[in-house]
């Protein structure tokens, strides 16, 4: 019987079918407005989960990234050299290296590579002794061993600094512990460590009890670089552009929460730390975040890089025999849109 519905009742029957029919085409079309298919994009840190990477995780977090369009994956290396390795190559979208390996990767290499954001704009490295060696300038490294990480970058920070206080590098001896510079410390294999790093193993060590001494490389003939920096491929920045600066907004605005709370940064970092493999101390990280943030902001805006630290780190790289070219430092880094 309701197929021989009387005209009047057919009508009607239509028209509350199309209004149904049209508030389900609104829901569906608000639906994928609010569901919009979000970009992947892959960071790999340059080590385990720690304070300097709290701005990702307050991002994430906040949903900072998401707001971008931006599904983020947040990748740890196998070894030190994968995040730009794996960046250039486009295995990963970013990578967070160190600012003397781009113009290594970039000059040597020919890697194509370029840094999108400077993260920390100083180094954090330094060499370090135990308080009781009574080591209180470089120069009196002479005669001592010097533990570092096999990276030639620290043979040539010892170099400097030894010289530029007047000491003779020749008589330092230089041993590789690999990455055991707190425990070469502690059982006294080495006098000193090259490679520590001031927010890191320095409040490690105090942590555990030991006083340290430490000297801050700028102070002693090293340029200041900029220790971490966000990199991409050249094709990766030629072909998608949008998504690095996307990639960056949501960055910035997770450093500026980080910044403005810095315990509810550190309280998302250590729900976010890699606890299997790599745990936290959290009264090192808190005292992490104070020595960094620091050095992470800028008045132009977090990332934002200036020409003369890349020039003045490659002449130097140059004169130390670090790199053999003169590199074309526009290749080297872009700044993002503000």
């Amino acid at each position: 019987m309701k197929k021989w519905m009387k005209p009047a009742a057919g009508i009607m029957a239509a028209m509350m079918l199309a209004a149904c029919g049209s508030g389900a085409e609104e829901e569906t079309d608000t639906a994928s407005e609010g569901e919009r298919e979000l970009k992947d994009v892959s960071i790999m840190l340059d080590w385990y989960p720690n304070a300097v990477h709290s701005f990702l995780y307050v991002a994430e977090e906040k949903g900072y990234f998401e707001e971008e369009g931006i599904d983020l994956d947040i990748q740890f290396p196998a070894n030190p050299t994968d995040p730009i390795n794996l960046a250039a190559s486009g295995q990963v979208t970013l990578g967070i290296t160190y600012q003397p390996d781009v113009i290594v990767a970039r000059t040597e290499q020919g890697v194509g590579v370029k840094s999108v954001g400077a993260i920390v704009r100083e180094p954090l490295n330094r060499v370090v002794s135990l308080e009781e060696s009574n080591i209180k300038s470089p120069k009196d490294l002479e005669g001592k061993t010097v533990g570092y990480t096999g990276i030639p970058l620290n043979e040539s920070i010892v170099k400097t600094m030894v010289e530029e206080d007047g000491g003779d590098p020749s008589k330092v001896e230089l041993i590789d512990i690999g990455f055991e510079l707190n425990s070469t410390l502690v059982s006294k294999k080495a006098d000193a460590v090259v490679g520590a790093y001031i927010n890191h193993e320095v409040p490690m060590l105090e942590f555990e009890g030991y006083k340290t001494s430490n000297f801050d490389l700028t102070d002693y003939g090293v340029p200041s670089f900029y220790e971490l920096v966000a990199v991409t491929s050249d094709k990766t920045l030629e072909e998608e552009p949008e998504l690095i600066e996307a990639f960056w907004r949501a960055a910035e605005k997770g450093f500026n929460d980080m910044e403005a709370n810095p315990d509810e940064a550190l309280d998302i970092l250590m729900a976010n730390q890699d606890e299997a493999n790599f745990p936290l101390e959290e009264k090192v990280e808190k005292e992490s975040m104070s020595i960094l943030l620091p050095l992470m902001a800028s008045d132009q805006g977090f990332g934002y890089q200036e020409e003369q630290p890349w020039v003045e780190t490659a002449e130097w790289m140059k004169e130390t025999g670090l790199i053999e070219k003169d590199p074309n430092v526009e290749e080297l880094f872009v700044n993002m849109p503000e």
